[in-house]
């Protein structure tokens, strides 16, 4: 085996927050929020700052303390409009990022799905690696259930549901009471706050459109 370290290319969901203006205390305060309604998704979650509408000067340290005081870890910047915030941003210590316009990476090959039959207990977290996840009994508050695929939960899901956790926007979550903490597909996520009251409690159908997770009654 080789002692000398070797640098690859991976690609890898981070969270993006679109920042609408240079008010930084308004930015921290949100993020303060989330970490303080789901701490166990977004303590120490990486983030990236988009900030394509901002308007004027940012101070991009004050920034990026306030992002590390809120329990998240700042690691870049992109929107930059010239050289000149580019400088800025990199000077405080951020990446400075370029979104890619080349294709997505294709898929890695699936694996079976797995298929858990008992409850998913408060504190426990079950992941189905490269496949999709079938929960054939309740996920309770504070258990979470993770899937680079779908999930299927054949019961009632009032803890935290992850699924396309590497990037597959495809991947959907069906469960048959929802009553969730947090849903996320492909690093876009509601909390249970967001969901509107026609879809809790119900048998719902969760997908990725347009960057927004789309929630959809089921009847059968």
């Amino acid at each position: 085996m080789s002692n000398i370290p070797d640098l690859k290319g991976r690609s890898f969901t981070l969270s993006v927050l679109h920042l609408a203006d240079n008010q930084i205390d308004t930015t921290v305060d949100f993020l303060k929020q989330k970490t303080e309604q789901a701490p166990a998704f977004f303590a120490n979650a990486p983030i990236v700052l988009n900030i394509d509408n901002v308007v004027g000067d940012i101070d991009f340290a004050t920034l990026k303390k306030g992002i590390i005081d809120a329990g998240f870890v700042p690691v870049g910047i992109t929107g930059c409009k010239d050289k000149r915030c580019q400088i800025q941003a990199f000077d405080a210590g951020f990446a400075v990022m370029t979104a890619s316009n080349t294709p997505s990476q294709a898929p890695a090959q699936m694996t079976p799905t797995k298929i858990v039959r008992t409850p998913i207990r408060s504190g426990q977290q079950v992941y189905a690696k490269d496949g999709d996840l079938v929960i054939l009994n309740h996920v309770s508050p504070g258990a979470e259930v993770i899937a680079d695929g779908s999930i299927h939960i054949h019961g009632t899901l009032r803890g935290r549901a992850i699924a396309g956790a590497s990037g597959q926007k495809e991947a959907r979550i069906i469960c048959h009471d929802l009553q969730a903490e947090l849903v996320s597909i492909a690093g876009n996520y509601w909390l249970s706050d967001q969901i509107n009251g026609e879809f809790w409690q119900k048998k719902v159908m969760l997908s990725l459109s347009e960057e927004s997770l789309h929630f959809e009654l089921l009847t059968i």
